[in-house]
């Protein structure tokens, strides 16, 4: 009986998801760096949504492209 959970598998899942967890939190600090002001103040402090809906609309653009690149 084959083995169903391979330790190649389990590996896999870990570097793929690590490479896209830094590749969407390096995008994100890219998206600071292009709007002006401090991007977090702003949606903290000052309670801005529409930045807040613009990051989120960029993250999840980003995380789909991701997925699709690491699914193939």
């Amino acid at each position: 009986m084959e083995q169903v959970l391979n330790f190649h598998y389990v590996l896999a899942a870990v570097v793929y998801s690590g490479l896209g967890i830094a590749i969407l939190a390096f995008s994100t600090k890219v998206f600071d760096w292009l709007t002006p002001g401090d991007m977090w103040k702003d949606i903290v402090v000052e309670k801005n949504l529409p930045l807040a809906i613009c990051l989120a609309a960029m993250m999840i653009a980003v995380g789909s492209i991701i997925a699709a690149a690491i699914h193939g």
